[in-house]
């Protein structure tokens, strides 16, 4: 599946500039991380790659003390249907 690595504002799997799989975000005035796309490519998709991404940056939000402002569709549904509430802002 690939090790998720962190790169300039996102998490990915692959080459950082071709990935096969990113979720992006950008830091708010205040801190909060605001979670704007979440990209699978073909090759990974069906093996949870999304909801890893996901995961990924909201344990990055608790590790920093930052909320998620979460703009990307697939990232507040995923976060709300885990009960990860406490970290959106």
């Amino acid at each position: 599946m690939g090790d998720i690595k962190q790169g300039q504002g996102k998490f990915f799997v692959g080459d950082e500039a071709r990935p096969k799989a990113e979720i992006t975000y950008q830091k708010d005035s205040t801190g909060n991380l605001v979670v704007d796309h979440t990209y699978v490519s073909d090759e990974l998709r069906g093996q949870g790659m999304a909801g890893q991404l996901v995961e990924k940056v909201v344990s990055f939000a608790r590790q920093e003390e930052v909320k998620i402002v979460a703009e990307c569709p697939y990232a507040q549904k995923y976060i709300e249907k885990n009960n990860l509430q406490e970290v959106l802002a």
